[in-house]
């Protein structure tokens, strides 16, 4: 009897945060930025296997399509998805109307971030997973590669801490800005040069840019310490490949040439030898944790 009436009482309290995530869910499916974003990085995804088919090893392509989630250009999306929920004429709906029904600022500010959260992982993974199956079963006129499993559900898992973490980092600006334009804008000049500084110094745990380049590296570690190290080092031809094609997407955005090859050995696996999984999973996920509670608390002393 104890155990039923707790569970009954758990789930009487959970019920807020279900209705309000489930509320969000359906409104953040209706909209139209995130069926374009479904349906544009779905053709991206396509392109950029199909282009680069017979050209990269499996690795080397799975990085390559997991780089617009990690730098350019679906972080507009993703921090546009998390600013809207606590600025802007949403807050004001929400003074009139959630808040004034027995709904603790807590739970409405998590149920909205984790609905975003869900959303915005069901679109990649949505999309990456299969791309992902068809490279790595499929057989393409390029030398086999050493794909692991664990590569790549790692690999997958990372991506998914960033957004996870780019969503956070929008619910805090939102909630300090209140202007949802102003914060976007903000995060963006903000983030891409703290971003390129960090990369500088190859930190894939601060950086999304390093960390794709880490990816083909990542993507080729097995379970073990000492298989990945019978393995060596990653195909530095790759990279460089991969770098070039990077280059020549970002220049078409820009409306600039190419930036010029890069030295083959900055590109080498070997430089992300000491690629820790732990260090990347708690560079990502303390902060994220930490602007989750940044948000709790100033939303918790914002005047609605």
């Amino acid at each position: 009897m104890d155990s039923t009436a707790k569970t009954f009482a758990l789930g009487t309290k959970l019920m807020p945060y279900l209705a309000i995530l489930e509320h969000d869910l359906r409104a953040l499916w209706t909209s139209r930025l995130v069926r374009l974003w479904l349906a544009a990085t779905a053709v991206m995804t396509l392109l950029l296997a199909a282009a680069n088919w017979a050209k990269f090893q499996d690795a080397t392509l799975i990085a390559s399509l997991l780089f617009p989630y990690l730098v350019f250009p679906w972080f507009f999306v993703v921090v546009v998805l998390g600013v809207s929920p606590v600025s802007g004429a949403r807050a004001e709906v929400l003074a009139d109307g959630i808040l004034s029904r027995p709904v603790s600022r807590c739970e409405y500010l998590l149920a909205a971030w984790s609905a975003r959260v869900l959303l915005v992982l069901g679109v990649y993974l949505v999309v990456t997973v299969p791309a992902v199956a068809i490279v790595t079963l499929a057989k393409r006129p390029v030398p086999e590669d050493a794909v692991t499993l664990f590569g790549i559900v790692s690999s997958l898992g990372v991506v998914a801490l960033v957004l996870t973490f780019l969503v956070s980092l929008g619910f805090l600006a939102g909630t300090l800005l209140r202007k949802p334009l102003l914060a976007a804008v903000v995060l963006v000049f903000v983030w891409y040069p703290i971003g390129i500084v960090l990369n500088a110094f190859s930190l894939e745990e601060f950086s999304p840019i390093s960390l794709s380049r880490a990816m083909s590296t990542q993507l080729r570690q097995p379970w073990r310490a000492a298989d990945a190290e019978a393995r060596g080092k990653a195909n530095a031809q790759d990279m460089e490949a991969l770098a070039r094609q990077m280059d020549h997407f970002l220049s078409v955005f820009s409306n600039g040439q190419p930036s010029p090859a890069a030295k083959p050995d900055f590109f080498e696996g070997g430089r992300f030898t000491d690629f820790s999984l732990l260090r990347v999973i708690l560079g990502y996920g303390l902060p994220t944790l930490m602007a989750v509670a940044l948000a709790m608390v100033f939303f918790h002393r914002r005047d609605l």
